[in-house]
């Protein structure tokens, strides 16, 4: 398994910064994204623990599983199943105010199935793209929130 971290300072409160990266829909705002839906509501939150999303990334499908939400501060899911095919421990988003507004803090643990290869592919290739593609979407939610202000 590889862990793959991208962190970023976004000039917004940490209220609206969680909410705009915990609302999957507003990744389209990146190019790289070309759909994401909620396919059913989490238990006290449409985005909270037990959602279900479903990603059209240019990388791949996903669908995810929210695990933990505790607003405005983290949040937690699991891929359940992809194409390409992943091996997925651990998604998750940390918020912490700080000077000049809120950081983000962007974790996930998974691998690439593949026998022999797949931890060399992990960390040559997916590293690369899911780490661009985590730091395009902030980048989305920077411009969304700060445009705002």
């Amino acid at each position: 398994m590889e862990t793959m971290t991208v962190e970023r300072v976004i000039a917004a409160p940490i209220k609206d910064v969680f909410s705009w990266l915990t609302t999957t829909t507003n990744y389209t705002a990146s190019p790289l994204i070309l759909r994401c839906r909620l396919t059913r509501h989490g238990e006290s939150a449409p985005y909270g623990v037990g959602a279900v999303r479903n990603h059209l990334w240019l990388i791949g499908w996903f669908r995810e599983r929210i695990t933990q939400y505790d607003p405005p501060y983290a949040t937690e899911y699991v891929v359940e199943r992809s194409l390409p095919p992943s091996r997925h421990e651990l998604g998750r988003m940390t918020f912490t105010e700080v000077d000049g507004g809120t950081h983000v803090r962007w974790t996930t643990r998974a691998e690439i199935p593949v026998p022999l290869l797949g931890p060399f592919l992990t960390r040559r290739l997916a590293r690369p793209v899911i780490t661009g593609t985590f730091r395009n979407i902030l980048d989305a939610a920077n411009t969304a929130l700060t445009q705002r202000r």
